[in-house]
């Protein structure tokens, strides 16, 4: 199967990019694809319902802060869902997935009007029973899952909270599914399972001439309709390029500092390939309409270098 130069837009739309992971598990009229893959991901959680919620927590006050998912729902059961894309990685990475968690976790404390109101004494009290939070990330890089860059081949994380006495699970509510798809190098011909046909559809699908028998069939022929571009209006192509655009710059400004910084052994280079980055990253949250605050937190840039991004970007 012939492949399509990176240069060049292909007949499909790339995942990775934020246009086609949103247009792909986003949209309600794709809602159906989103609970198959969490289906097949999660094979011991069936989801027959879902619907989107906002993917903004705030907190109790002003000046907490916000957070912001790639997509939040929740099933007919009243568990919740974080799904990301994640395309390079970030410094705190699974702090900040940790901090995402938490944010839904506590959105489920309930609240007695009266009591906030000082008319009395509550007329309920809350037992702290929780839904299940699962966050799911789906990462274009190689992760550090025990605290160094992964050397292994493994693909799926699933992690939950452990007794390291007894090595049981002390608490399952809580659950974090990281897909390391670097290391998902299964060929067409290797595929087995519905598991596999996703990651290698979400890996290489912007790669293809034409879908491969194995795929076009059940679920996945709808996967690849979505995804061919000449269905998409003037609007939705445009859109498509210039995250295709914000991508292709991430990765290259990440192969950029990664010969820079550590081929040559250079500290500087290093941290001008982040630089730019984090900048891109800057770019590209700008363009999503995040305040400064939100950009700086996501990005570590500080508020005047953000400042001067925005005013490059109305030149």
């Amino acid at each position: 199967m012939a492949k399509k130069t990176e240069e060049k837009l292909g007949k499909y739309i790339n995942f990775f990019t934020d246009f086609g992971f949103k247009k792909l598990f986003g949209e309600e009229v794709n809602k159906k694809l989103l609970i198959n893959f969490l289906n097949t991901l999660l094979v011991d959680v069936k989801i027959t319902k879902i619907k989107y919620l906002k993917n903004e927590h705030l907190g109790k006050q002003e000046k907490d802060r916000k957070s912001i998912f790639d997509l939040y729902c929740q099933n007919e059961k009243g568990e919740h869902f974080i799904i990301e894309m994640q395309k390079a990685k970030q410094k705190y990475f699974k702090d900040r997935g940790v901090f995402y968690a938490s944010s839904v976790i506590l959105s489920q404390a309930k609240k007695d009007k009266k009591a906030e109101k000082g008319s009395g004494e509550p007329d309920f009290v809350w037992n702290y029973e929780l839904a299940n939070v699962y966050t799911i990330a789906v990462m274009d890089f190689k992760f550090d899952a025990i605290g160094e860059e992964s050397e292994g081949n493994q693909v799926k994380h699933d992690v939950m909270l452990l007794n390291i006495e007894t090595n049981k699970i002390f608490y399952d509510k809580l659950r974090f599914i990281y897909l390391e798809m670097p290391n998902f190098t299964k060929t067409i011909n290797e595929l087995e399972s519905d598991y596999d046909k996703w990651l290698y559809i979400l890996k290489n699908i912007s790669n293809f001439e034409d879908a491969p028998e194995i795929l076009n069939q059940g679920i996945f022929m709808e996967v690849f309709e979505i995804a061919e571009i000449a269905n998409y209006s003037s609007e939705e192509m445009l859109a498509y390029e210039d995250s295709l655009k914000s991508y292709r710059d991430l990765k290259n400004s990440m192969i950029t500092y990664r010969e820079e910084g550590f081929q040559k052994g250079e500290i500087v280079g290093l941290e001008k390939g982040v630089k730019q980055a984090n900048k891109i990253n800057a770019i590209n949250c700008i363009h999503l309409g995040l305040d400064n605050q939100t950009v700086h937190q996501i990005t570590n840039l500080s508020i005047f270098e953000i400042d001067q991004i925005r005013k490059e970007l109305s030149k």
